[in-house]
């Protein structure tokens, strides 16, 4: 499996799950949940892009 895979797909599913508690009554975490995700999904994909 490529480096920065692991990141990138873990970022999307904690991205996912932040995004479907926007509408709890939570919404500061779930802003950060989001936010940790997607900064999850662009680590993993400088790594899959500056492996090449």
């Amino acid at each position: 499996m490529r480096e920065g895979m692991i990141p990138a797909v873990l970022g999307t599913v904690v991205s996912a799950s932040g995004a479907a508690l926007l509408s709890s009554r939570y919404k500061l975490a779930a802003t950060g949940i989001l936010g940790f995700g997607l900064a999850h999904v662009v680590l993993g994909a400088i790594d899959l892009i500056g492996r090449r």
